[in-house]
């Protein structure tokens, strides 16, 4: 049978995405790692299967490049609330989005075109803020552990262009004092309220974005007084607009979510 899905990116981060009310998909696992490699697939991120939920309004499933599943992805959050809106699945401007790491709230912005223009998300509250100490053999000591519904590590540098993501990202994504791997941030402070950023992403390996990363990096900053509460983090793929209410704790991310290109392609059920 031939699937129709949509490549869609935010910020850079692109994954491609299966309506599961009409395509029922067996093994995304495997699905993931054969459709996102660029030669001999579509060439992406990883999956993401948009489904039913009786939590929420609509669910979501991601898999990484690497077959694994992730907990939580802020750009493929945001690229959900626009293909549920424009794809008419949805009259609303406010989704809620139910992931692995709990329901998120999506807050869509209409132009008159009927057109989703930006989304932004309530990431919830971020956990589990701790410094930590790398040890040696990963030329890096120090760093800051956040929890976004999925691990991250921040280590905060002086010129991120320097860093050999390729060689310390793969260390540290497997770093012992993680045991279900984590997700590697490398952020340089520009000023009180601008992040420079770059990934390496737990199953994908170096992406031009993460939005859970910049949600990471933005509340890294601001515990430790790097930053204000409220700042834009830009990556290699884009910027994203990030605010830590302190009254609830709860953190907004805001940026584009775009469409790619329509497709199809055969898909065959193990047997």
């Amino acid at each position: 049978m031939k699937v129709k899905f949509t490549k869609m990116q935010g910020a850079g981060n692109d994954y491609i995405y299966v309506n599961t009310f009409l395509y029922p998909l067996e093994e995304p696992e495997r699905l993931s790692q054969e459709w996102s490699r660029p030669h001999t697939g579509i060439g992406s991120d990883g999956l993401v299967l948009i489904g039913p939920s009786e939590e929420g309004d609509f669910s979501m499933r991601i898999f990484n490049a690497d077959g694994s599943e992730a907990m939580m992805c802020g750009n493929a959050s945001r690229c959900i609330g626009k293909y549920v809106y424009e794809n008419g699945l949805t009259q609303k401007t406010r989704v809620a989005l139910e992931t692995r790491s709990g329901i998120k709230i999506l807050n869509l912005r209409v132009n008159d075109e009927r057109v989703v223009e930006s989304v932004t998300v309530d990431m919830g509250i971020p956990t589990g803020i701790t410094p930590v100490d790398l040890g040696e053999g990963y030329g890096y000591s120090q760093g800051i552990a956040v929890s976004m519904g999925n691990p991250h590590l921040v280590i905060f540098v002086d010129q991120v262009s320097d860093v050999r993501l390729s060689e310390v990202g793969p260390l540290l994504e497997h770093h012992p004092l993680f045991p279900d791997r984590v997700n590697v941030e490398f952020a340089q402070v520009i000023d009180g309220s601008h992040i420079r950023m770059r990934v390496w992403e737990r199953g994908s390996g170096i992406t031009l974005a993460c939005g859970t990363g910049a949600c990471a990096t933005a509340v890294a900053a601001a515990f430790t007084g790097r930053c204000g509460r409220e700042s834009d983090v830009t990556m290699d793929g884009g910027t994203l607009h990030l605010q830590w209410n302190e009254a609830d704790g709860h953190l907004l991310m805001g940026g584009p979510a775009g469409k790619v290109f329509d497709g199809e392609i055969e898909y065959e059920p193990s047997k």
